[in-house]
């Protein structure tokens, strides 16, 4: 067993004969008063006169060290047997460590899953149903869960990608600033990151929802109905905006520079969090990990973003494009008010049915153990 210094220090100074000799003298004036008969060189203490009773005792206090040190020195946290892991295409660093297999090799025992979702919403149903462990959302999907009831916690959080979402319109489209979408059909999945960069859009331009036509569609369907012509607008985030984009025909109305959102949210179930310490710090690290690589492998990482989810280089290289780097960290007090902030723009929109708290949901990691 493996003891903290304190504690080393500690049975050191119990086992030590000079510290005998130490406090001698003073037990043995309360021997004395006592009526206690204390022989010279035996036990400090006057009601154990035997050195084999001096041996004894010294025994049980180093047992007690060990016991103490077991409470301060915990053995390292078990890995999980099965974790299950929600991603979307536009997930850069979950899908790239997912390629790069870096949970699978830093947790050879634990079978590791992944699971695609086309959206924040689908997956954080399948976190509130146990379906899945941890899963990576904009910063809308968690807000509408968390009023929804479901019992989650914010494990880590990227920078901002103001770029990389936008409200886009076909490029011979009369609407020219997001003022003009007032009566309009705007395509969106409802409670998904474009649908907070629509609202405070909106909000920017002097309009509400109610000023607009919503069509709630997922981003498959939203792209068909725009490309068809049946909605006049359509707001959306990479790569499905890299991939319209690169085919033409399309512009950009607006993008959220201006609109002080959040960036994209780790997730995970309180109960996985909370029992999976060491897990959870590991895995924001192999994501954090994953990211960088689109700066120090930038070619390669396109090509494995490229035939992992289906999409041209171009197109990957046009969302890459469009984000700063994006180091996974824990979500600090600023993010915590500005996702406030917005948790309480749709409560006043009347787009959740109650008011939630973000500091109430945010994961608080203990030191690793191992």
């Amino acid at each position: 067993m493996v003891f903290t210094p304190k504690i080393n220090k500690f049975i050191t100074m119990i086992a030590s004969r000079n510290w005998i000799r130490y406090w001698l003298p003073v037990w043995r004036k309360r021997c004395t008063r006592s009526g206690w008969r204390c022989p010279d060189v035996i036990s400090p203490l006057p009601w154990l006169c035997k050195e084999t009773m001096m041996k004894r005792i010294i025994s049980a206090w180093l047992m007690a060290g060990m016991f103490v040190a077991g409470a301060q020195v915990n053995a390292a946290e078990p890995a999980p047997a099965q974790v299950r892991i929600g991603y979307q295409k536009g997930s850069v660093s979950m899908v790239l460590a997912k390629e790069h297999q870096l949970l699978e090799k830093r947790f050879p025992a634990t079978r590791i899953q992944w699971i695609e979702f086309p959206a924040g919403p689908q997956m954080l149903e399948a976190l509130n149903v146990n379906s899945i462990d941890i899963g990576s959302t904009g910063d809308i999907p968690p807000i509408f869960a968390q009023a929804a009831g479901a019992d989650l916690l914010y494990i880590g959080s990227e920078p901002p990608k103001p770029k990389a979402e936008v409200i886009l319109v076909s490029q011979n489209s009369p609407l020219k600033s997001v003022a003009d979408l007032k009566g309009k059909k705007v395509a969106f999945q409802k409670g998904s990151s474009s649908h907070n960069l629509l609202l405070r859009a909106l909000e920017e331009a002097g309009l509400s929802i109610k000023d607009i036509q919503p069509v709630y569609l997922t981003p498959a369907d939203a792209r068909a109905a725009f490309q068809q012509g049946n909605v006049d607008a359509w707001a959306i985030w990479d790569p499905y905006y890299s991939a319209v984009l690169l085919q033409g025909n399309v512009r950009v109305l607006k993008d959220g520079t201006t609109l002080n959102q959040t960036g994209p949210f780790y997730l995970a179930t309180r109960h996985f969090a909370q029992e999976h310490n060491d897990f959870v710090l590991a895995t924001l690290k192999a994501f954090s990990d994953a990211e960088a690589l689109t700066r120090s492998e930038r070619d390669q990482s396109i090509h494995l973003l490229s035939t992992s989810i289906g999409l041209p280089e171009a197109v990957i290289a046009s969302n890459l494009d469009h984000r700063p780097p994006s180091p996974v960290s824990p979500v600090s007090a600023r993010t915590v008010a500005m996702q406030q902030k917005t948790a309480d723009l749709f409560y006043a929109n009347h787009l959740i049915p109650v008011k939630v708290s973000i500091a109430e949901r945010i994961w608080h990691p203990q030191a690793v153990t191992q």
